[in-house]
């Protein structure tokens, strides 16, 4: 209030405290970057900024011999493209592919997680067998675990073969077996998705299903 009693206006009381000083708050993102460009160049000029090091530091960075390769989302049966980063034989990054037809680079829940699932300490790493009655795992080769697949898959082809069905009064020649299925996945290339169909046909499989339709 004046001394009349009249309210007081903002332009009065600022007339009473003086002109405002400018503040830190008042500096804006452009301000800033000249003032980090500057004192940069400041710095270098002053060799208190080593450049030779700084470039030097720059070759070492995430991107220095990395091989890029293209793969497949290996959770639904959608597709996604995705671009796996390999340096030195071991996997550092894994990202959408923004040339595929399909995600466009975008990633799910899940296909994010590839990353993580496949670096995770928990994941096994070689085959496992487990005995009849034994409460426990051992570790297998790879190619202890081939041999006994393809074992088992020959002695049921072997113990279920139907090789003829009786149509009306003859005998027809069918040669498949009721007792293995064959399973497509959504990574699965169109080629390996013709080697897979061939396979389960010459092992005389008659039930191919694939990943997207169950």
């Amino acid at each position: 209030m004046d001394p009349i009693g009249n309210p007081r206006t903002e332009t009065q009381d600022q007339v009473d405290r003086g002109p405002r000083t400018q503040g830190l708050t008042s500096i804006n993102r452009r301000d800033w970057l000249r003032l980090t460009v500057g004192g940069g160049a400041g710095l270098a000029l002053g060799e208190l900024l080593d450049v030779s090091t700084v470039r030097a530091a720059t070759q070492r960075l995430k991107l220095e011999n990395v091989n890029e390769f293209t793969t497949s989302c290996n959770f639904c049966s959608c597709g996604c493209g995705m671009i796996a980063a390999v340096r030195e034989g071991k996997l550092i990054a894994m990202e959408g592919d923004y040339d595929h037809i399909v995600n466009r680079g975008s990633l799910c829940v899940k296909g994010i997680s590839m990353f993580a699932t496949h670096t995770s300490p928990n994941r096994l790493r070689t085959p496992r067998y487990r005995a009849p009655g034994s409460d426990r795992w051992e570790d297998i080769s790879w190619e202890n675990a081939v041999e006994r697949i393809a074992q088992k898959i020959r002695k049921t082809r072997d113990a279920t073969w139907i090789a003829t069905e009786k149509l009306g009064d003859a005998e027809v020649p069918v040669n498949r077996t009721d007792a293995i299925a064959f399973m497509g996945g959504a990574q699965n290339t169109n080629e390996e998705c013709y080697l897979f169909q061939k396979a389960a046909r010459l092992l005389g499989t008659a039930f191919v299903e694939h990943q997207a339709r169950l």
